[in-house]
Order: C-alpha cells, then structure tokens, then sequence
C-alpha cells in the first residue's frame, strides 16, 4: 500500500498507467499489481501512495483518466508481439485520446503513449511488420516497434 500500485479488473499485471485527477489537476505513474475494484461505478483501486500522489486522501475517490503507458508482458504477449502502427501523434492529450477511441470503436486496439510533449496515438501490438501491414495501409500510419 505504500508503493505507486493499483488494482484493475482487467489490465495485466504489470502494465504501467498514468491517472490523472481529473478535478485536481494531479497526476502519477502506478503499476497494476492487483485485481479489483469490486466496487460499482469504479474502474481503478490505488494504493495509499497513489491516492497520496493525487490528493485523494481525504475524499476516497476522485473522477479519473486512465491511460496506459507500458503493457504489462502479459499484454504483449497476448495480443501478439511487439510491432505497432503509429497513427497519429498529437500535442493535446485530450485529442489524442478521442483518436485512440475512435480507433477502438472501429475495431482496431489502441493506446495512447506519452512521448515527452507529444502524445502517440498507436494500434497492436502485431507479431511482425508485414502482420501490421494492413492496419498501415488502412490508417494510413507507419510500422515500428514498441517502446
């Protein structure tokens, strides 16, 4: 509890995450170690260090952003590899996020990953490139590996 976890229903273990408090302002990195919450109307359960870091220790809950920032092995594993086509880089988290959520909407996995003041906005991961060559084709993206 006094390390930067959370617990997920779904995310593998190991994945990292960026919430951001949505009301506050306040954001931190947390790494899925655990399953939960069991909670309704909740998507993520943080440490004591966690909800620390986001000013969430006086009122218990907050309204959040969850963004992925590195799949946990698991996630890679399971979803075939580690090549993916960069779609879209944007400045404005917001706009990267609505992109990425389209993508999802149409069927193709997507995240959003934080690269210094930019946000990448990708689909995969695939095993190969000539596996993502589709996915490039469609979007109108380019192939590389993960971070």
């Amino acid at each position: 509890m006094d390390e930067l976890t959370a617990a997920h229903r779904t995310l593998p273990f190991g994945t990292l995450i960026r919430v951001d408090n949505r009301d506050s302002g306040r954001a931190v990195e947390l790494r899925v170690t655990d399953r939960g919450p069991f909670a309704k109307g909740r998507i993520l359960d943080v440490s004591r260090a966690g909800a620390r870091a986001l000013g969430m220790i006086g009122p218990g809950t907050a309204r959040v952003r969850v963004t992925v920032v590195r799949p946990g092995g698991d996630l890679v594993a399971a979803r075939g590899g580690c090549v993916v086509v960069q779609v879209a880089a944007h400045r404005d988290r917001a706009t990267a996020e609505s992109r990425a959520a389209e993508l999802r909407a149409a069927g193709y996995p997507s995240m959003v990953e934080p690269a210094g003041d930019w946000y990448r906005v990708t689909v995969g991961p695939y095993d190969a490139p000539r596996e993502a060559a589709a996915a490039r084709d469609a979007l109108d993206g380019f192939v590389r590996t993960c971070p």
